[in-house]
């Protein structure tokens, strides 16, 4: 079944509004550069596919970066892996976020409804060089790792910045992170610096973190010092975690630099290790290379989100998500940071809204799961908030289905751009994301990024429209990742992206290009259900059971039934209800009823299973490969990458599943 095409658009985008943005500009500017004919969007993104010397070139100059970038755009364009870009260029990452020192706002934090502050660029600046010139001090080298275990705080970006600016690699994870899971991750890269907080708020409660850091630090064998940032407390014994500093004092000697000596380095030098789910195993460690991300984001930012120097730009996320790493490049685009740590629910779901109306955010990116969940609420911001400012809304982390779409233009407001956005930690950015040219459909991603060959293949390998298929990119870009951290001869990364097709990079999305070539995720390749060897994807049962009032929230899986090797697959649908409802014949009639109506028979589950809670990642993605081992009695490898590991439990030896 095709996706079913809206008669209408939610929204189109004003004449002046079209005329006034970035990539209109940009696209004008193209045309006399170059002389090329670029008169709509399909135009654009063909040339920037066709012409990547031409398109990056222009990316470079559109970000006015800072650096020699030498006289080759591209190397070995024909391979993937294998391609080079920019091999003669020399740059930092860190110098071309802090373009600025004068004292208009570069960071603006809320920490919940307790902790309110701002960092102007000129602090900024100023943090950095005494950071940096520490680290320089205890013999920090290009290729050394800098790890921190942090919230989204301003001291982070600090810290990030600092280590980038001196050539460090950079690598976050979220307080919330147990003990194993940090070691799963931090162990396998040996960072030579780790940067904690000493806890954190959550939900209007304190989490201390000292604990924790003391059994870390003992782990990391590789650490020279631990720097501990203080957040919630107002005296601190660290005489329990070896190599220990707090901040201030591991500072305190440089408060008299006021320059920033950045290393130049070349396009492709490391610049962050990322990490894998990790929900089946130990997490991959991804590296980016620093040229690649600066561009890729300055594109994004500029082009696809229309931020323009002065922009409040905000992203719900926490250190452990790449949405961070996506949202402190806005510094590059002359954006001020609005940076949200703690429970987004706070003041009944409304405290985001707060941030975004005291100030002016113009740019507000979230979670699927967000706009579901306040939509279950009966949140009605346009009532409530001026959110005059506010131009564009972003969602990410899980498809948006179309009454989430519907719900932010009836909402929240009518007139702005909402950016459904998808790619992943493998390429730090997205494949298909939002234009404030083009209409909104509802349920669809509006376009394919600029410079990304995105198509969508079927089995054997050939493009398929109005099909569901696997999402691919056909030629290299800029933001590849670098390799794998501890993969010399490159198996694991050629294995983890090249292993289905050859030299095409195919990402593991289901997906499916529309009719306005858009684009539609059903989910995650890997979780798709194949009840008598027909493809299901896991968002089209999400989409029609989460309309019903009584759900709050849905998981399913595909169960071999019968057990046995040659056994075929049945869809089993776990829900989540509201609370004080209990699941009983009526309702999984209901269910079962709405998913057949809108989908086909092969949808509709074999069994629909209450459970109290569903488990999720760190950044809110829920876990279907997870509960599918736990169903079928196999053993989930990093439970610590859950945010609610304990949720697992609800869905082990249930006797809905033995008949």
């Amino acid at each position: 079944m095709s996706y079913p095409v809206a008669e209408r658009p939610l929204w189109v985008p004003a004449g002046d509004r079209i005329a006034a943005a970035n990539i209109t500009d940009f696209a004008r500017g193209a045309e006399r550069r170059w002389g090329r004919a670029l008169p709509d969007y399909p135009a654009l993104h063909g040339w920037s596919v066709e012409q990547p010397a031409e398109f990056w070139t222009s990316i470079w100059d559109l970000g006015e970066v800072r650096g020699q970038m030498g006289p080759v755009v591209l190397e070995n364009g024909e391979l993937m892996p294998g391609a080079r870009w920019f091999p003669e260029a020399r740059l930092n990452f860190a110098e071309n976020l802090l373009r600025s020192r004068d004292d208009s706002d570069a960071l603006v934090f809320w920490g919940e409804d307790r902790v309110k502050n701002r960092l102007s660029h000129g602090d900024l600046y100023r943090q950095v060089a005494h950071f940096a010139a520490a680290l320089l001090e205890m013999g920090v080298e290009p290729g050394d790792r800098v790890a921190a275990w942090m919230p989204n705080l301003p001291e982070t970006i600090v810290v990030m910045l600092a280590a980038t600016s001196v050539g460090a690699i950079f690598s976050s994870a979220s307080p919330d992170f147990g003990v194993q899971g940090v070691l799963d991750r931090f162990g396998q890269i040996e960072p030579k610096v780790l940067v904690a907080v000493d806890g954190y708020y959550y939900n209007d409660k304190i989490v201390d973190c000292m604990e924790r850091l003391a059994a870390i630090t003992d782990g990391l064998p590789s650490v020279k010092r631990v720097v501990v940032v203080p957040y919630v407390h107002a005296h601190h014994d660290i005489s329990h975690v070896h190599h220990a500093r707090m901040l201030a004092d591991f500072v305190k000697p440089f408060l008299g630099e006021t320059e920033i000596p950045f290393a130049r380095l070349p396009f492709d030098h490391p610049l962050y290790i990322m990490y894998s789910s990790g929900t089946t195993g130990v997490p991959k460690c991804i590296v980016h290379g620093a040229g690649g991300v600066l561009l890729q984001h300055i594109k994004e930012h500029r082009l696809h989100g229309d931020v323009k120097p002065g922009d409040k730009l905000f992203y719900f996320t926490t250190c452990g998500w790449m949405m961070w790493n996506w949202l402190v490049s806005g510094l590059a685009s002359g954006a001020t940071l609005l940076l949200y740590d703690g429970s987004p629910m706070i003041g009944d779901g409304a405290i985001l809204f707060d941030y975004a109306q005291a100030e002016g955010m113009t740019h507000f990116g979230t979670s699927a799961k967000f706009i579901d969940g306040i939509a279950k609420a009966g949140l009605r911001p346009r009532a409530t908030h001026d959110l005059s400012a506010l131009r564009a809304m972003f969602s990410t982390g899980s498809p948006l289905v179309p009454e989430g779409f519907e719900y932010v233009y009836r909402e929240i407001k009518a007139d702005l751009c909402l950016s459904s956005i998808s790619g992943g930690t493998d390429i730090v950015s997205c494949f298909v994301l939002g234009n404030p040219t083009l209409p909104v459909w509802p349920g669809e991603i509006q376009c394919k990024g600029l410079g990304m060959a995105v198509d969508v293949f079927d089995e054997a390998g050939h493009p398929v429209r109005g099909e569901k298929g696997e999402l691919v990119c056909t030629r290299p870009f800029p933001v590849m990742p670098v390799g794998f951290w501890n993969d010399p001869d490159g198996a694991k990364y050629r294995a983890a992206y090249f292993g289905r097709f050859d030299n095409i990079w195919c990402h593991g999305d289901y997906s499916e290009i529309t009719p306005h070539d858009g684009v539609v995720i059903y989910g995650r390749s890997d979780a798709t259900l194949n009840p008598g060897g027909v493809r299901i994807g896991t968002a089209e049962i999400y989409r029609q059971v989460e309309r019903l009032d009584e759900v709050v929230e849905s998981l399913v899986i595909g169960q071999q039934w019968p057990p046995g090797a040659a056994a075929d697959v049945r869809v089993v649908l776990f829900v989540k209800l509201r609370e004080g409802l209990s699941l009983d014949d009526a309702l999984i009639a209901r269910i079962r009823d709405t998913i057949r109506a809108s989908t086909t028979p092969r949808h509709v589950p074999a069994r629909v299973v209450q459970v109290a809670d569903i488990p999720r990642t760190k950044s809110g993605k829920i876990v279907e490969l997870a509960v599918r081992a736990v169903v079928h009695g196999e053993p989930v490898k990093n439970v610590e990458a859950l945010a609610n590991p304990a949720a697992l439990e609800h869905f082990r030896a249930r006797p809905e599943l033995q008949s």
